[in-house]
């Protein structure tokens, strides 16, 4: 494959968890239609996702949640046992008319994803990246894990050397303890510490599988690229993995509401244009993001970054409009006009701290010695 591939759905468009949900804002759609607007998504690098089927996430979920789920979108509710035993119908995850459609389509769009990249290339999946969902579990808004089943597919395809990257602002804590103690995928994640869901301690290392990076509220663009510089890079060079699953999260941005980060948006952009070449293969996942016009400028961006376009600094036309047009329940007084008439943020760069020189000192001596024995 030699042009990077878009894989979405129409499902996104109009599915909401519920009107005052975090999730009730459009995603996936607003990428879609900014990057069409932008003249970055001609046909043939759009593949639409496909609904994977209950057998391929049986590959982690157990078949018992996996039927849960699926009868409570049939009967539009749960039981009391199936809501304790399954997170199924609670505030985070609710009950909604899409509630295993819409994820097991972002599971199929992950698994297509890898597939498409046996031989290698690019594939951004921003429906995917629901890095809580457990086993059995539901969690954090994450019916089912599709970051586990694209490393699985990879695992499947032979692959011994496996990287997943998170830089979510919320720890991946589904994906960490499904990986606890493997051989062949180490992961590491950046996220903000003591956050939900409370996980992800820098002595945390799952088995020798995880390099975990907590960092304290307020992170700024330096000190993103002292960590990505110091640690996540030199990482990814001693480790040589023929795969990353990068999840990239946008909820580390200044502007959302469930983290107190403050990175721009080209924190991102500079991280994926270096992981472009790191790997024969590279998958890029969404995640978090609650912000509409945040998520939306982020996830097209990378978009950009990917596939090998030059981002514009200014939004003009359709491409403004499609901005212009998004509405937010959360949204109070009028939109800031960086938010509708750019794409590029302006950069929050600003001191690095002593801590994150600590923790930049203390996990690169960890990555020093850490290989594909653990």
């Amino acid at each position: 494959m030699t042009e990077a591939v878009f894989i979405g759905s129409g499902i996104y468009r109009g599915s909401t968890y519920g009107a005052l949900h975090p999730l009730s804002i459009p995603r996936v759609p607003t990428v879609i239609d900014l990057s069409r607007a932008l003249g970055w998504l001609p046909p043939g690098r759009y593949r639409v996702s496909p609904r994977a089927k209950p057998v391929a996430l049986q590959s982690f979920h157990t078949p018992g949640y996996i039927a849960a789920l699926q009868a409570a979108e049939t009967a539009q509710a749960v039981s009391a046992e199936a809501r304790a035993a399954h997170g199924l119908g609670t505030l985070s995850n609710p009950v909604y008319a899409e509630m295993f459609r819409r994820p097991a389509t972002a599971a199929g769009g992950s698994l297509l994803g890898a597939a498409l990249l046996r031989d290698g290339g690019v594939v951004f999946n921003p429906g995917g990246g629901t890095h809580h969902g457990m086993a059995d579990r539901a969690a954090g808004f994450c019916y089912l894990n599709d970051p586990v089943l694209a490393l699985q597919a990879f695992r499947a395809q032979g692959l011994t050397r496996i990287l997943y990257l998170d830089v979510d602002a919320h720890h991946c804590d589904g994906v960490e303890a499904a990986l606890a103690g493997a051989g062949d995928i180490r992961m590491i994640s950046v996220h903000e510490a003591k956050r939900w869901p409370f996980t992800g301690a820098l002595a945390d290392r799952a088995g020798g599988a995880a390099l975990n990076l907590p960092v304290p509220r307020g992170l700024n663009d330096s000190e993103f690229a002292r960590l990505r510089d110091r640690v996540i890079l030199p990482a990814i060079d001693r480790l040589d993995p023929q795969a990353i699953v990068l999840q990239c999260g946008a909820d580390a941005v200044a502007e959302d509401p469930l983290a107190r980060l403050c990175l721009s948006n080209r924190a991102h952009f500079d991280l994926v244009a270096r992981l472009l070449g790191a790997a024969p293969r590279l998958l890029v996942l969404g995640g978090g993001g609650y912000n509409p016009w945040s998520v939306g400028r982020l996830w097209t961006g990378v978009w950009g970054v990917l596939s090998g376009q030059d981002l514009p600094d200014r939004l003009s036309g359709e491409a403004a409009e499609v901005l212009r047009g998004l509405r937010w329940v959360r949204q109070r007084g009028a939109v800031p006009g960086y938010l509708t008439e750019t794409l590029l943020d302006a950069r929050r760069d600003g001191p690095v701290r002593p801590e994150i020189e600590t923790l930049a000192e203390v996990a690169a001596g960890m990555a020093q010695d850490w290989d594909w024995s653990g």
